[in-house]
């Protein structure tokens, strides 16, 4: 008879501590996860005042101290296991989670990788410690404490060194962790809460009211700068405040969405944010807003990601089409409205013309792929202000030889065109008029209307078309070894958050490059020595506020020059002429020679068109002729 041969076991249990070592991945990823669960567990816990002390980035030290419940001995020994948790009383709570945490895995994943110790005092008892090593727990001791918890972590990930060497560099989990108690701070703002990284203190927050929470965080000028954002329905309420289209970032990085007191990046409420500014914001810009969503718990799922930054709505397609339709009526005034002032501070009372929801189901979405409807949106009459000196701006274009004259062949009323009285001199040895052709006018003080050579009408946007050219002239002196810097008369000193203001101290080798001559000027102030030379005199404050911005979505992978590329575009937007300066002929004329002699001139730095042409068949067109 055939012998058959039994194969030997393959599959095995893991042991333990590698069990729990492997999930840890999952819940601690970076010191800043770790933090943000130790933060949550202060939050629920009932704590009003919480510190938090980074040494390493997190990486070497984690002190986390608040003056919440705290715990008595028995559930000390036992909230280091896994799986042990005091928020989920029974099996059908798992369907309406209230608290930030529930799943009782925080505290033995960081017990698991790293070096943890707890020490907790209820407010009427004795205070206890307990220590646990890389998975190894020691036993619950006596101690002294004050009231509520101190949670340390020292050596984050020792237990997996392949894991450590996958975090970046300190500054930059730092900046990460900042950013995850700075959401949670935004979303408590009856909390006060304290953060101290490498010594400084990079966030000191008193309790407050939404409003001083949303002008600490997000700066005065956001809360100048904003409408407030209110909708109700029966299983839904909203509010915050919305800037206006004015007010945006360079990434969209000062969105901030709080769900039932969870602060998430949720995809699904991200797209609603971004169609609901479509129709209103330039193109790659992003609005900023901090907005709170109040909804039943059993109609959203927070068990959907590991970091519970992702959510499941029951209702999906009318919670996306309420945040559009509440952020559309908010936005939906004329441009000044809301200047100077911010919703909260005047009652956010919501208009009287829009018709009350309650009682009513949520709002469909729009199907998908459908063109959102417009938005009324005025341009305001505000007059433009106008920089002093137009060489100032860095407008410097080639001067050139004999003017001809140009007559005006019509009559307009006075100052509806800027018209030259001659054609602008050309650079000896160029052609009279190349394929943008000749300028005869500025419209509105912000476009050129030229006429091309075959007689088509050409229509210039002198600051897309400045924006890209003094794009390319940076990124060609950067390629020849660094930007021309323009030393201050008198450094300027830019006071900004602490955050930004260390991001930018931590690059200023790499902003040098670009002639942005940087360095910290205590814990939220940046001193200003030089600026690039091709920008003229512009303010430090919005090149500095962008490039902090860009500046937080730059990770260490990404490649130097396309961090530098990102940068140079930002300071080529801040040192472009702007609309409402007023054009002699010959800066006209050398405008359009430079354009048709500059790569991608066709579009600006964001992708906008610079000039439209309007030949013999488009003009039949549009006035019926054909």
């Amino acid at each position: 008879m055939p012998c058959h041969v039994i194969p030997d076991q393959v599959i095995r249990r893991l042991p333990p501590t590698t069990a729990d070592r492997i999930a840890a991945g999952e819940v601690v990823e970076r010191p800043a996860a770790a933090v943000k669960e130790l933060v949550e567990n202060a939050l629920d816990a009932g704590a009003r005042r919480i510190a938090v002390t980074l040494d390493g980035g997190g990486i070497d030290r984690i002190l986390v101290e608040d003056d919440g419940r705290g715990m008595v001995p028995a559930d000390l020994a036992l909230c280091i296991e896994r799986h042990a948790t005091s928020k989920l009383p029974d099996e059908e709570t798992l369907f309406r989670i209230a608290t930030l945490g529930f799943r009782g895995e925080a505290l033995p994943s960081i017990g698991a990788v790293a070096r943890l110790s707890i020490t907790t005092r209820p407010r009427d008892g004795d205070a206890h410690a307990i220590s646990v090593e890389a998975g190894r727990v020691d036993e619950v001791v006596p101690a002294a404490a004050p009231p509520g918890t101190r949670v340390e972590v020292r050596d984050l990930f020792f237990a997996t060194p392949a894991r450590r060497k996958f975090l970046k560099t300190p500054g930059t989990e730092a900046s990460h962790a900042v950013e995850s108690v700075r959401r949670l701070a935004l979303a408590w703002p009856e909390v006060g809460f304290r953060m101290v990284v490498d010594g400084r203190t990079l966030l000191d927050v008193a309790p407050a009211d939404r409003a001083g929470r949303a002008a600490a965080l997000l700066g005065p000028d956001f809360a100048a700068a904003s409408v407030a954002v209110r909708g109700e329905w029966p299983d839904l309420r909203l509010e915050g405040l919305a800037a206006l289209p004015t007010h945006h970032r360079a990434t969209a990085a000062e969105q901030h969405l709080v769900v039932n007191r969870r602060p998430v990046r949720d995809p699904l409420l991200r797209a609603a944010l971004r169609v609901a500014y479509r129709d209103v914001l330039a193109a790659g810009r992003h609005p900023v807003a901090a907005l709170f969503l109040e909804i039943p718990p059993e109609a959203v799922d927070v068990n959907v990601h590991p970091m519970k930054t992702e959510l499941r709505f029951r209702d999906a397609s009318g919670v996306r089409g309420a945040l559009i339709a509440s952020l559309r009526r908010a936005l939906g005034t004329g441009a000044g409205v809301g200047m100077g002032r911010s919703g909260w501070d005047s009652g956010g009372a919501p208009d009287p013309a829009w018709p009350s929801r309650a009682g009513q189901p949520l709002p469909p979405g729009p199907p998908e792929g459908a063109g959102s409807p417009s938005v009324s949106w005025s341009d305001g009459t505000a007059t433009p202000i106008r920089p002093s000196g137009f060489a100032e701006a860095g407008f410097g274009f080639t001067a050139a030889p004999p003017p001809r004259p140009v007559q005006p062949r019509f009559a307009l009323p006075p100052g509806a065109l800027s018209v030259p009285a001659e054609a602008p001199p050309l650079p000896p040895g160029t052609p009279e008029e190349g394929p943008l052709g000749r300028p005869l006018a500025q419209l509105l003080d912000t476009y050129i209307l030229a006429e091309a050579p075959d007689g088509a009408l050409v229509l210039v946007d002198q600051h897309a078309a400045h924006e890209r050219l003094t794009h390319e002239r940076l990124s060609a002196q950067l390629v020849s070894g660094g930007v021309r810097s323009q030393p201050l008369l008198l450094p300027a000193i830019v006071d900004m958050p602490p955050a930004d203001a260390a991001r930018l101290a931590e690059r200023a080798e790499d902003l040098a490059r670009l002639g942005l001559e940087i360095e910290a000027f205590g814990p939220g102030a940046i001193l200003v020595r030089a600026l690039p030379a091709l920008l003229g005199n512009p303010e430090p404050g919005p090149i500095l506020a962008d490039i902090a911005a860009e500046l937080a979505d730059w990770e260490e992978s990404t490649v130097l020059e396309r961090r530098l590329d990102a940068a140079v575009a930002r300071l080529a937007c801040h040192g472009s002429v702007r609309a409402g300066r007023r054009l002699n002929p010959a800066e006209m004329a050398a405008l359009l020679r430079e354009m048709e002699a500059t790569p991608r001139a066709a579009t600006c730095s964001h992708g906008r068109p610079t000039f439209l042409r309007l030949g013999a068949g488009d003009l039949a067109r549009m006035f019926g002729r054909t």
